[in-house]
């Protein structure tokens, strides 16, 4: 029987296909059409508008540095803010830290988190039972907008690239009030797309958070089915220069995390040695560190 390839649209000059062994669901939300299919290879596939977000098989190399990185970079973070990530892996990550008190989730369509309940239940395992966790189904923009200053620890966005419904997630705006909604030490983790592919995104979303942060840099991840080699995760934050911890420093609490050992990307090493920059990605970043 014909297999179906499914290509993603996120290129105007490039596009990867993927074969698409079985429809799952198909689905018009109110805010962006949503695509779940089998794949002989990569498991579950979830694609937003025609564009990957995730699969079964790589999701732990994007999941796992999106969420351990900034918290352990933190070191003591208590009330974290999750912005989008309806699938909910990154929300499952974040809960494996004991020390994280609070997880607010804010997914602007809650029909990705219906159907990744029901089609991707190993990417998000069993956090949504989880008593730490709050999931709201809303605006994300709104929801900083209101939020009290200076009442959470570390956020981490987890959107589609600025077009669509992810565009205003990467605003002036949005970024001030994350700043404002932060602690004195508290700092924010995003996705800045894949810089061989889309230099114009880290570099512009980069000098907008350096309007409102003490410091400004990223950090890389290779995930397969991010096509043009490394991922870029944008970090900025207030206080202390959190993107300068150390390997030895990350162990230790990754031990009394008891999360050693227990990741398949992330590591103490890995964590420091992805902030080392190839100079065709470092050059898009402003020069902000004042410590």
């Amino acid at each position: 029987m014909p297999k179906n390839w499914v290509g993603e649209t996120l290129y105007d000059s490039w596009q990867q296909r993927f074969r698409e062994d079985q429809l799952l669901v198909q689905k018009k939300s109110a805010f962006q059409d949503i695509r779940i299919f089998e794949s002989e290879f990569y498991g579950r596939v979830l694609m937003l508008d025609g564009v990957v977000q995730i699969t079964e098989r790589d999701e732990f190399v994007y999941q796992e540095m999106l969420a351990h990185v900034p918290l352990f970079a933190h070191g003591n973070a208590r009330n974290v803010l999750i912005i989008g990530a309806g699938d909910g892996g990154v929300l499952r990550r974040v809960l494996q830290h004991p020390g994280v008190e609070k997880v607010t989730m804010v997914e602007i369509d809650g029909d990705v988190v219906e159907l990744s309940k029901q089609f991707l239940p190993n990417i998000s395992g069993q956090c949504w039972n989880d008593p730490r966790a709050e999931v709201i189904i809303g605006d994300g923009i709104e929801y900083v907008a209101k939020a009290p200053t200076a009442s959470v620890d570390v956020i981490i966005v987890d959107s589609t690239d600025p077009i669509g419904v992810g565009e205003v997630l990467f605003t002036d705006d949005f970024y001030q009030n994350c700043a404002r909604i932060l602690t004195d030490e508290g700092l924010i983790v995003n996705q800045c797309g894949v810089p061989f592919m889309q230099a114009e995104e880290l570099r512009e979303t980069s000098k907008r958070r350096a309007k409102f942060f003490h410091y400004v840099s990223a950090y890389v991840a290779t995930v397969p089915t991010y096509v043009g080699g490394f991922m870029t995760l944008g970090i900025a934050g207030k206080g202390s220069n959190k993107t300068k911890v150390s390997a030895d420093l990350i162990c230790n609490r990754a031990k009394q995390a008891n999360i050693l050992g227990e990741t398949r990307y992330w590591s103490p090493e890995v964590h420091v040695a992805s902030f080392s920059l190839p100079p065709y990605i470092a050059k898009e970043l402003p020069v902000t560190d004042k410590v």
